[in-house]
């Protein structure tokens, strides 16, 4: 406020025009608190940070898993995760690291989807199971009362498959 005494410490501006800081040597790092990657004209990253081939194998665990258990009729997302871990893990920490979460998961939910499979047949089974042998033991009996009566009973819901 004009006519108040300056805060300690606060230094007028230079006489001469605006100023500006300049940036550090070296220039500022970059956002994120990411360091600069490798070094001028390296390509390579610094030590502790994930190479692209790295990179590629992580993805290869996890987006591999997730194909795997939509192919593999969710019970097979378990391959391409250990593949990565075969192939890079002892190669590299990042690799394994990404392989062995994605293995786990995957393990884990394959074999819960191999349960619900394995139900879901014994569930499906108990109640086809007794349609089918009652269809069965109807028409078998229909068939058998006309054949004895002289007539070819065409029997209902039949596909021919041997002539």
């Amino acid at each position: 406020m004009p006519g108040e005494a300056p805060a300690p410490g606060y230094a007028p501006p230079p006489a001469g025009g605006p100023q500006y800081n300049a940036p550090p040597p070296g220039g500022y790092p970059p956002p994120g608190g990411y360091p600069p990657a490798g070094g001028p004209g390296t390509g390579a990253p610094p030590p502790g940070y994930p190479s692209a081939d790295d990179k590629t194998w992580a993805l290869i665990a996890h987006f591999g898993g997730a194909a795997g258990m939509l192919v593999g009729g969710g019970a097979g997302g378990w391959v391409a995760p250990l593949i990565a871990l075969l192939a890079k893990g002892n190669q590299s920490p990042v690799v394994r690291a990404h392989a062995l979460a994605a293995l786990n998961f995957q393990l884990t939910w394959s074999i819960v989807g191999l349960i619900g499979l394995v139900t879901t047949c014994i569930v499906i089974g108990f109640i086809v199971f007794p349609i089918a042998m009652l269809i069965g033991l109807i028409f078998g009996v229909v068939a058998g009362v006309k054949a004895n009566e002289g007539q070819l009973y065409q029997y209902p819901l039949s596909v021919t498959m041997v002539r």
